[in-house]
């Protein structure tokens, strides 16, 4: 039986949902993308986001967190740009959609996560 894109999105959400705080400890510092990833999935929890975009964010987020993908993550200078290049897919369709809440929300989530309001806040 074939699957339904709602299950493929369930699917994602579960992973992201579970695994989004220990990814994002691991890898503090570390990647540019991070506060605009955090305020992504806010924004794809949204009901006013369109289905199709919280499809991409999803599916995005999850390849971010799925440690096995095209460039292995703990590659030096390149282990996040595969990551970077489908987030920023994402990022674009998404980008329209975003609300300051969804940005409060991310700050708030990085506060708690990793003892930084904002990897960018340095």
């Amino acid at each position: 039986m074939a699957r339904k894109p709602d299950d493929r999105f369930d699917d994602d959400e579960a992973l992201v949902v579970e695994n989004l705080g220990a990814k994002l400890r691991r890898t503090a510092g570390r990647v540019p993308f991070i506060d605009d990833a955090v305020a992504s999935f806010y924004a794809a929890r949204d009901p006013g986001t369109p289905a199709g975009v919280k499809a991409a964010v999803m599916a995005a987020l999850a390849y971010f967190i799925v440690p096995t993908d095209l460039v292995p993550d703990f590659i030096a200078a390149l282990g996040y740009t595969d990551d970077a290049t489908v987030f920023y897919g994402a990022w674009r369709l998404l980008s329209p959609h975003l609300k300051p809440d969804h940005r409060d929300k991310a700050r708030a989530f990085l506060l708690k996560e990793t003892g930084s309001a904002s990897e960018n806040d340095s």
